[in-house]
């Protein structure tokens, strides 16, 4: 597998995580429970500069032109051999996502 980057996460919530995560006494159950807010707060960076289009929308109000991801589809993948619970949150996370927009109901 080869990388042509590396990006550092210094957002001040992801470093505060991985100091408590550090913390010797830290059970292992709070730990495994950081590291899915990690997790979480990693998926917001990833995704950070994917493309939006404006589409029209209808609010209650009045109709308007609305940011949207633009494209059909996104495909995320994880290495689960480095960091499986954040695959697991993400997975979680997209397809609770998807069976939202499959049903109509908003995201939460």
């Amino acid at each position: 597998m080869s990388t042509s980057s590396v990006n550092v996460v210094a957002h001040p919530l992801v470093q505060h995580k991985l100091s408590l995560m550090r913390e010797k006494d830290r059970s292992t159950k709070s730990f495994r429970e950081i590291l899915n807010e990690i997790g979480m707060l990693l998926g917001y960076e990833v995704t950070r500069d994917l493309p939006l289009e404006m589409v029209p929308i209808e609010t209650p109000i009045a109709p308007m032109q609305a940011p949207k991801i633009a494209g059909k589809k996104l495909t995320l993948t994880f290495d689960d051999r480095v960091a499986p619970k954040f695959g697991d949150f993400v997975r979680k996370r997209l397809q609770t996502l998807y069976d939202e927009f499959k049903a109509g109901d908003p995201p939460a």
